[in-house]
């Protein structure tokens, strides 16, 4: 890289530093990103000061050729982008070479789900071992009553595992949840999700009883020695998985979060509205819970096959 363009990348670095406070991590992205343009134009006698729109353009389709992702294509995008406002800004580029750059279009990729057979598979396992005696009963009990939750409510983890004790004393089939933005919302639960949860809470009353020490009580339904107080989502995770295995289910593709799409894929699957399901997982906009829509349109075609009278009429001459 020649020391023109250097100083100038550097220069640029400074600046996103003292002005904007980029983060270590950010500054070295831009840097690499900046660096890897170099060294693509060097050969062809350009280097990121001289560079057209034309130039830039085929850089982009070269990481496209190379494999890059259309996210890795557009976060390359946006380096080159900053920097060149940054040369405009500072009288070093008449323009911006940029501004007429699409970034690459993203595919929209369908979110990981189970089957309602897996899911059944997964919360009968979990209800035959917490029925097991046993000295760490309580720890399987607690696993059932977190899968039943998470399966009747699609609470995020984060949501799930921070949930305060006082939700034992509650009475009724629904869960007030605090989300995103401290905003609430109110959701149903399923009787199995209400009686898992009673029998963990006595388990859990009872472990405390045994000790002797009813002052250490934690303010937290899943406590945790560790420094959040409450479960760590990595230890609900892993364990998930360990439960995924013994069910024989492929433990790659089961986690928390997929057990949450679960639950919006299945509602919809089985008739609800969208809007409703936006309700429930504590989306503020609907364009997020659209990544659904794929269940819907499935659905309707499956409905439109079954009902409309020329596919009735074409399935009968079948």
């Amino acid at each position: 890289m020649t020391d023109l363009s250097r100083a100038h990348i550097e220069a640029f670095l400074e600046m996103m530093s003292a002005e904007r406070g980029a983060a270590g991590n950010t500054l070295a992205s831009y840097e690499r990103d900046l660096e890897d343009l170099h060294a693509f134009l060097a050969p062809k006698g350009k280097s990121p000061l001289s560079a057209e729109s034309a130039d830039l353009s085929v850089y982009l389709h070269h990481l496209g050729r190379q494999g890059f992702a259309a996210s890795s294509q557009a976060r390359r995008l946006s380096a080159m982008r900053q920097f060149y406002k940054f040369l405009y800004a500072e009288g070093l580029r008449g323009d911006d070479p940029t501004a007429v750059l699409d970034a690459p279009k993203k595919g929209r990729a369908l979110p990981k789900t189970m089957s309602e057979d897996e899911v059944t598979r997964l919360l009968e396992l979990a209800g035959r071992e917490a029925a097991e005696p046993g000295p760490d009963r309580l720890s399987r009990l607690r696993m059932l009553a977190l899968l039943e939750l998470l399966y009747a409510t699609g609470m995020r983890v984060s949501e799930l595992v921070s949930l305060p004790v006082k939700v034992l004393d509650q009475e009724g089939r629904f869960l007030m949840i605090r989300g995103k933005g401290n905003k609430e919302r109110l959701v149903p639960l399923s009787r199995s999700a209400i009686a898992a949860m009673k029998s963990y809470g006595e388990a859990r009353k009872a472990a405390l009883a045994g000790k002797g020490d009813d002052t250490g009580d934690s303010p937290w339904l899943f406590p945790s020695a560790g420094k959040e107080g409450y479960l760590p989502r990595q230890v609900f995770a892993r364990d998930l998985k360990g439960l995924a295995a013994r069910a024989g289910l492929r433990t790659a593709a089961i986690s928390p979060h997929v057990m949450r799409h679960a639950f919006a894929s299945h509602l919809l699957q089985n008739g609800a509205d969208l809007r409703v399901v936006q309700e429930l997982l504590g989306h503020s906009d609907i364009s997020t819970t659209q990544i659904y829509t794929h269940v819907l349109e499935e659905r309707l075609r499956e409905l439109v096959e079954t009902h409309h009278p020329l596919a009735k009429q074409a399935k009968n001459r079948d």
